[in-house]
């Protein structure tokens, strides 16, 4: 269960026209945070990824389930049902025992893949995926929402990176 300070940070996402994708990502940074303290692992960098959204579409974050061709049967369904939940279509059953037995798995899981550099990698794969238009109306859409001083930092650090670039 994510902590309520968690749910207010996404609602306020929201509240600033964010979209759910950037609302479900105080949850993925919560379960990497998780797993670099060692409470749990995960057996790659996507799985953590992947509980994080599944935590977000279960507290009610407007993300829904990936389309056919995107990802397997099963995440789908799995997707779904944390969709619905969320969305107070359905009642989650309490399953104590798997939920131990998943608990279980992930504690021996190793805790590298909430590492910098893994999550670099993931990045990186990720947006290569992408077209480069959809990268782009991406960032500007994120220019239109980050407001006044977020802007002013993030222009600061472009600065920053690009004068480290050409040394």
């Amino acid at each position: 269960m994510p902590r309520q300070e968690i749910i207010r940070k996404a609602r306020q996402d929201k509240r600033a026209g964010k979209s759910a994708s950037t609302q479900a990502g105080e949850f993925v940074k919560h379960e990497i945070d998780k797993i670099r303290k060692g409470k749990h692992g995960a057996r790659s960098t996507k799985q953590a990824i992947a509980i994080g959204l599944s935590e977000a579409r279960r507290a009610g974050v407007d993300l829904p389930p990936p389309r056919k061709g995107r990802a397997k049967k099963a995440t789908r369904r799995s997707a779904k049902y944390a969709y619905e939940v969320g969305q107070g279509k359905r009642t989650p059953k309490r399953r104590p025992r798997v939920s131990r037995a998943v608990e279980k798995v992930l504690k021996k899981e190793p805790r590298s893949t909430a590492s910098r550099s893994a999550l670099s990698k993931q990045g990186k794969r990720a947006a290569s995926r992408r077209t480069a238009a959809s990268r782009s109306a991406t960032a500007r859409k994120a220019s239109r929402t980050k407001g006044a001083k977020a802007r002013s930092t993030a222009s600061k650090k472009a600065a920053r990176t690009r004068t480290r670039r050409r040394s």
